[in-house]
Parts: C-alpha cells; structure tokens; sequence
C-alpha cells in the first residue's frame, strides 16, 4: 500500500467519525491555543516596553541616584549595624543635584548627547480659558535634548532652547492628550497661546507627536519644560535628584561611553579609589529586561498549562485509537488477506493519530494567535506571530500524536488475520 493510500484512508476514517475526532481536536488546540496565545501576550508586551521604555534605543544610557522598584539597601550583610545600614542607604541614595549634573556635562569628553532632566510632579492641573485637564498632568524638566533623549517627536512649534533653560524663562511643551483636552485636534492651535500649570502661566511653544500608553500610563499626559522652572515652581527639593541621560551614535561606542561617564561623574562627585559609587548607570533597556523578567511566570504558566492539558489530550486520543482498532478488527483482517503487511495496518492507525493531533495543532495555534493579540489591539502594537511557539507547538503535536498511536498501531498490526476476520 503506497503512502497516499495510507493518507487517503486515514482521512476518510477520520471523516467518518466526525464528533469524535472533533472532542479530541478541541482538547488539543486548547493546549496549543494556551501555550501561543500566552507568548503572543508576551511578545506583544515585548514590542511595547522596548517601544516605550528604550525610547534611547540600545546606544543610550543613564546616570541615576537610585533603581526604580529596587531597594539597594537590601544586598548589605545581615550581620551588619543598624547605624552602619543607615550610612549606607544615604550614601547609595545620595541625590544628584543641578549643580552636579551641569558640571557632569562639561566634563563629559566624548562624542555624545547628554540631556539632563527633573522630575516635577505626576498631580498637575492645566487649564486653558475654561478649558481643564484632569489633575493627573505629569510635569518633567529637562533640555533641549530631552525629547529626543526620551522618544519624544516634535508635531508643530519648536523644542526647547539653550536661552530658554538658561534664562528659565516661563515656556513649555504640550504633550498630544494636553493639547487635545485644551485646544482640540489643531495641533497648531495651542503654539504662542498661555496655559497655566497649577495657576502657573506658561506659553507654549510646541506640541508633540503621540507616543502612546504603557500599562495604562500614558507618555502623551505630560508638559515639558526647563529643568530650572520645574525647581521653581513644582519640587520641593525633598529627595529630588536630576537624571542624566546619554546617547552615543554607535552602539560600538556604548561600553567605552559608559566607562568615561562612570570615571567622569565620579571625579565630580570627589570620590576616592577605595570609594564605591553612590551613582548607578543603566542602559537604557535596563527597565524593560526588569519587567520582562517579571513577565517570565507567564511564560513557566503556559507551558505547564499546555502539557497538562496535551497529556490528557494524549490519553483521550490513544483511547479512541484503540476504540478504532477494536471497531476496525474485521477491516484489518480483511487487509491482512489480502497480502496487506503489518507496517501498512501500522502506518494506517500512526498517520490517523498524527492528523487528529496536528488537526488539533493547526487550530490550537490560529486559536492561540488571534486571542494573544488582542493584548496587541489593546496596546497598540504591530501584529506578532511568536514563529518560535508556533514551531515548537507543531512539533510537540506531531509526538503527541505519535505516542498516542503507537500502542493502538502495534496492537492492529499484530492480529491474526483468521481471528480478526471471525471477530465480531
């Protein structure tokens, strides 16, 4: 029997006991559904955090007085004083002040961009004529190099100047949410035009481009300003510590770039050799590995998800396989009478198995696709096919499939024909 014979007849067999195969291809693709979607998720949340929180690219850096979401206190010894654990926290955590940061930048001797910023408040209130944002308006200071340095793109208007950090002179930028609730869609409409931040007046001088949400925070609820106005009118100087970000124009160059920033900011700092650093320096994807790394359960869910449910799936499917055999006995004496050898019979029953399996594959994975983008609708983000998964799902179908229908295809190759002709 030649092997379109074999696959011709393991179709039809399938066709002809439709529910049951269609209980059994259910079971499959939910493992296989699970197991895509899940990393579909993943790899759309992927795309999105590189996206929003590498907004440098991999050739930028930052120098920073303290981690986000990380306590550095927490890698000291047990063993050590209270007094001493004190001391330490103040000296890892000491702030970077404006005067550290400026003196940084002209220091700094290599060929890069460097932008300086100030966090000032994520509770501001903008309002235009009768026109009011929510209280929920982020307030950053920074550069001119700060948009750039952050993903920002300029829509209309102009960026921030050197003469307008200098003089601290009362200007902003509108992000698109601000400008929208204010002005409408004109994006041209808010330049030139006076806006009061927290009863502030500020004139606006440029509006930027969308940039989106992460997590539900968006990057476009947002005025940007000099760093000089935001320690006049929104920090209270508590704790505040200036960020200062890199960018190099060559990835070849982020190591050294980082060696001469490390070197350079600890001369400003007057730290000794024997002195450790009371600074840290991130890439700029350092985040985005953190929340990723966060993310790595889901992926561990998947998988055990999917081969709990592939186990059952196998044991349901070596059941109906050897349910066939035993409704099939006469067929397989009938073969076997005819001159039909024992790797046909086997081959018929490992290729009926294998079909039901990737049948169950096929919508497991088109099930799995279209579930885990919906998180891509959800975040705004391109269309992800986890290729990877998707391989890995058909191959571990095809031994699923191939487990299952050993036994039963053993089983049927081995009957004696005069028996199994008799059966009944």
């Amino acid at each position: 029997m030649k092997l379109a014979d074999n696959l011709s007849l393991s179709f039809r067999t399938i066709r002809s006991n439709k529910l049951r195969t269609g209980l059994t291809v259910a079971i499959i693709a939910l493992g296989i559904g699970a197991l895509v979607g899940i990393n579909t998720a993943i790899e759309a949340m992927t795309q999105k955090f590189t996206e929003s929180f590498s907004a440098m690219g991999a050739n930028g850096f930052s120098i920073r007085y303290r981690q986000m979401f990380r306590m550095q206190n927490n890698q000291g010894s047990k063993k050590e004083k209270k007094g001493q654990r004190k001391e330490k926290q103040s000296n890892q955590n000491k702030p970077i002040t404006k005067l550290e940061a400026e003196n940084f930048r002209r220091a700094f001797n290599f060929p890069a961009a460097v932008g300086l910023s100030l966090f000032g408040t994520n509770g501001a209130t903008v309002n235009f004529e009768n026109k009011k944002t929510n209280p929920t308006v982020r307030i950053y200071g920074g550069d001119q190099n700060f948009i750039d340095l952050n993903g920002y793109k300029l829509n209309t208007g102009r960026n921030l100047n050197e003469l307008d950090i200098e003089s601290g002179r009362n200007v902003c930028l509108l992000g698109k949410d601000v400008a929208t609730t204010l002005f409408g869609d004109n994006a041209e409409r808010p330049v030139e035009k006076i806006v009061r931040v927290n009863n502030i007046p500020f004139r606006v001088v440029g509006v930027l481009k969308e940039k989106g949400s992460t997590l539900g925070f968006s990057w476009d609820n947002t005025v940007i300003t000099s760093y000089n106005n935001v320690r006049r009118f929104f920090n209270s100087g508590n704790g505040s510590s200036f960020s200062i970000a890199i960018k190099v124009s060559d990835i070849k160059l982020l190591e050294p770039a980082m060696g001469e920033a490390e070197g350079t900011f600890r001369s400003v700092r007057k730290l000794t050799t024997i002195e450790g650093n009371n600074f840290l320096i991130d890439k700029s994807d350092s985040f985005v590995d953190m929340l990723l790394k966060n993310l790595s359960w889901l992926t561990i869910s998947a998988v055990v998800i999917g081969f709990i449910t592939l186990m059952g799936a196998a044991i349901g499917l070596m059941n109906i396989m050897l349910v066939a055999v035993t409704e099939r006995t006469k067929e397989v004496g009938l073969v076997k009478a005819i001159g039909g050898k024992q790797s046909n019979v086997r081959n018929q029953f490992l290729f009926e198995s294998i079909i039901i399996s990737l049948l169950g594959a096929a919508f497991g994975i088109l099930f799995g696709i279209g579930l885990g983008n919906l998180v891509s609708v959800l975040m705004n983000t391109g269309f992800v096919v986890p290729w990877l998964w998707v391989m890995l799902g058909i191959v571990i179908c095809t031994v699923v499939g191939l487990l299952a229908g050993l036994y039963p295809a053993f089983k049927a190759s081995r009957l004696n024909p005069i028996e199994a002709l008799r059966y009944e």
